[in-house]
């Protein structure tokens, strides 16, 4: 039998992937806590504190008093994550630095400041097929989310026995992710997304595993979309 959820830490529950999970904890019975920059339009959230994740001192405070207000955590979902398409030498290096300020660094400040409060608890980090597999015009991206893979795979080395640890790498989504991009930057069919709702099931399968039972990596991909294998 799988284990309560409890208090669920989101990063990035404010829209795409993270509302979709907020909305699954929620409907399991799960206590869904939000960080994000905007503030969630959903009634579905239980708890809520506005920071910017490329601020890593500013997120692990806001982890703190997240879980301070809140009893504890019983897991984190790492899935904020934004990007900046283009030529290395055309993309504004302030950009470029805060994809992965955001996606990497703010992964591991989240989960730093969450592991005092995790004991017997679950982190489930948001890579990409793109932190598999490189592309051009993506280096940004592919930078932040290959060392997603690499922060995650030793962190469960790290905590193994005391922190479950799962990396999910998606495909691409039917989001607003790719809405603010060029045209040759967007999915050519987008009929050929998953859903976010599915890969926010994946990981609440993950999350919902019996003590001593470990889903380490899970890739969740349309069985069309091209970014896989």
């Amino acid at each position: 039998m799988g284990q309560e959820l409890g208090q669920v830490l989101v990063t990035g529950g404010a829209s795409g992937l993270g509302a979709a999970v907020v909305s699954a904890v929620r409907a399991r019975g799960g206590v869904p806590l939000v960080l994000d920059k905007a503030a969630p339009s959903s009634d579905e959230v239980a708890d809520f504190e506005s920071v910017d994740l490329s601020d890593t001192r500013a997120a692990e405070r806001a982890v703190r008093a997240v879980a301070e207000r809140n009893g504890g955590l019983r897991a984190v979902v790492t899935a904020a994550g934004i990007d900046a398409c283009g030529p290395l030498d055309k993309v504004p290096a302030t950009d470029w630095e805060r994809v992965v300020m955001v996606n990497l660094f703010g992964t591991a400040a989240v989960v730093r400041a969450a592991l005092p409060y995790l004991d017997g608890g679950r982190v489930v980090t948001i890579a990409s097929t793109l932190g598999l597999r490189a592309v051009g015009d993506a280096t940004a991206y592919c930078a932040s989310k290959f060392g997603v893979v690499g922060f995650t795979r030793a962190l469960a080395a790290e905590t193994a026995g005391r922190v479950g640890v799962t990396l999910v790498i998606p495909g691409g989504m039917k989001t607003r992710f790719f809405d603010d991009r060029d045209e040759q930057y967007k999915p050519a069919d987008d009929s050929k997304l998953n859903p976010p709702e599915r890969v926010a099931d994946a990981i609440l399968f993950a999350i919902g595993q019996p003590a001593g039972c470990e889903v380490r990596e899970l890739v969740v991909a349309h069985a069309e979309e091209g970014s896989w294998p």
